[in-house]
């Protein structure tokens, strides 16, 4: 007999599937041996003393499903915050039931509730079934920005510029 779907918060005892996500979606983007995400930080990150990461879990026949890990950001045009999903996920036997959407829906909710002004993510350009169901969704493509990343010897380059901080 197959469960209704249920989306809820995680909780400690999800971050070893939650875990076990982050790398299967890595896998699916052709970036596994990026990844290097483990339990423990996953678990300080949502649980620890000053959590800055939260999680929605999909829950189908007794089973973590699905994901979205998020955090909050800031609009200082809006000046409220809003939600960045960071990854959304459901594996492959799961897709196609609804838990993506009903996971997008919760982090909907969960912004309406706040009084946050948006949800934004963003999509690898390649992944058509993924940028299919969003604009599904009427989420809108923001293609006037690109984004940027700085990261390894170029993060480290640049920080040895900066001055010293000074603590007033």
């Amino acid at each position: 007999m197959t469960s209704a779907p249920a989306i809820r918060r995680a909780t400690p005892a999800d971050v070893p599937a939650l875990v076990d996500l982050v790398y299967d979606l890595a896998e699916y983007e052709k970036a596994r041996h990026e990844c290097t995400l483990t339990a423990e930080q996953l678990r300080t990150a949502l649980f620890g003393p000053t959590p800055a990461l939260f999680a929605h879990v999909a829950v189908m026949d007794g089973e973590v499903r699905g994901c979205a890990i998020w955090f909050l950001n800031f609009s200082t045009w809006d000046g409220v915050h809003g939600i960045y999903l960071e990854d959304l996920y459901v594996t492959p036997t799961a897709r196609g039931t609804g838990l993506g959407r009903a996971l997008l829906a919760a982090l909907a909710q969960e912004a309406h509730m706040h009084g946050y002004s948006r949800v934004s993510w963003s999509v690898l350009t390649w992944n058509t079934p993924s940028i299919g169901f969003y604009e599904s969704l009427g989420a809108q493509v923001q293609d006037d920005w690109v984004g940027y990343r700085l990261t390894g010897e170029a993060l480290t380059t640049l920080a040895a510029t900066a001055e010293p901080a000074t603590h007033e």
